[in-house]
C-alpha cells in the first residue's frame, strides 16, 4: 500500500509559473474512461490519490465525473491547484466535499508569473472558498512554497501582503506547526522553500541518498506512464503504462525492484535521483 498515488488528469495549466517547468511531453487531458480504468487497477495500493503532477486539475472539463469516479472506488481526492479557477468550480467541489481530503492552493503563483488577477482578488477568492470547504470537512492547505533556499532566492517578496492578509481573514493566534501553522479549522498554512526539478538539476551525482519514491508514492502521467514520484514529471523513470500492464506487473519489474532495493540500503541507483536535490532534503 502507498500512502498516495499521483495522477496527472492533464498535463495543461493557465498560468506559466517561473518555479514550474513547461513540460515537453503532449499536452493532454486524460479522458474519465481512462481515469476509471487507473482507479480499478490501484485502488489495491492506496486509499489516497494526488491529482497531480503537471498542470491544473480544475482545468478538466469532466473534472464532475472523475471525482464521481473516484468516490464510486472509495478513493479519497488531494488536490492541488493554483487557486485561479476555485470560485468557477465552488459548487461542484463543495457537492463533492464527503471524499475530497484536501486541497492545497499554491498562494506563491501570483508572485511566480505575474497573473491576471490582482492579488488582492485572488486572496479574497481563496479565502472565501477555503472557508467554505472547511466547513465541507475539506483540509485546506494555503501554501508558500517560496521561500530563499540552498538552490536560490525565491520569489516572495508578497509573502507579507499575503500573510497580513491571512491574519486577517483568521484572526486569533496561530498555532505553529513544523512546517507552517494552523489558522483555524481544517485550514493550514505551509512553507518550503523553492527548489529545482530533478530534470532542471546540474547537481553533481550522489550514490548516497533516500527518496519517498516507491516506497511511500508513485505517479502515473496522462498517458499512463508510470513514474516513482512526483517530480519526475517527464517521465524520464519509466517504469510501465497502467493502461497495458497490471499495478503489480509494473512494482515487480526490475527496474522498480532496483530502485526500491536502493532506497532501502539508502543508495541512488537512477541517474536523475542520484542528481535530484530534493530528494537530498531527507538526509538532512
Amino acid at each position: 500500500m502507498f500512502q498516495r498515488i499521483y495522477i496527472e488528469v492533464g498535463n495543461i495549466c493557465n498560468l506559466k509559473c517561473s518555479f514550474c517547468p513547461s513540460t515537453t511531453r503532449e499536452h493532454k487531458q486524460m479522458s474519465a474512461a481512462e481515469f476509471e480504468a487507473i482507479c480499478i487497477k490501484i485502488k489495491p495500493h492506496t486509499n489516497y490519490i494526488y491529482m497531480h503532477v503537471m498542470g491544473e486539475p480544475l482545468l478538466h472539463p469532466q473534472l464532475d465525473e472523475l471525482l464521481t469516479i473516484a468516490h464510486k472506488y472509495d478513493l479519497k481526492v488531494c488536490i492541488t491547484t493554483n487557486g485561479t479557477l476555485l470560485r468557477n468550480h465552488e459548487e461542484l467541489l463543495l457537492k463533492h466535499g464527503d471524499h475530497i481530503h484536501r486541497i492545497s492552493v499554491s498562494l506563491h503563483c501570483m508572485e511566480g508569473n505575474g497573473a491576471h488577477l490582482t492579488m488582492d482578488q485572488y486572496l479574497h477568492n481563496v479565502i472565501d472558498f477555503g472557508k467554505k470547504a472547511a466547513q465541507h470537512g475539506i483540509f485546506m492547505i494555503y501554501r508558500l512554497w517560496n521561500l530563499d533556499s540552498e538552490e536560490g532566492a525565491g520569489a516572495n517578496e508578497g509573502n507579507a501582503m499575503i500573510e497580513r492578509t491571512l491574519h486577517q481573514a483568521f484572526a486569533g493566534e496561530w498555532t505553529k506547526r513544523w512546517n507552517g501553522f494552523y489558522l483555524a479549522d481544517h485550514i493550514f498554512l505551509e512553507y518550503a522553500g523553492i527548489f529545482t526539478w530533478p530534470a532542471q538539476s546540474q547537481a553533481d551525482g550522489e550514490d548516497d541518498g533516500y527518496c519517498h519514491g516507491l516506497m511511500d508514492q508513485v505517479a502515473i502521467l496522462v498517458d499512463g506512464t508510470v513514474v516513482p514520484c512526483c517530480l519526475d514529471a517527464e517521465g524520464q523513470i519509466n517504469l510501465g503504462n497502467i493502461f497495458e500492464q497490471s499495478m503489480d506487473e509494473i512494482l515487480q519489474s526490475p527496474r522498480a525492484q532496483r530502485m526500491r532495493d536502493g532506497f532501502s540500503c539508502r543508495k541512488m541507483v537512477e541517474e536523475l535521483c542520484k542528481t535530484c536535490t530534493y530528494a537530498r532534503r531527507f538526509k538532512k
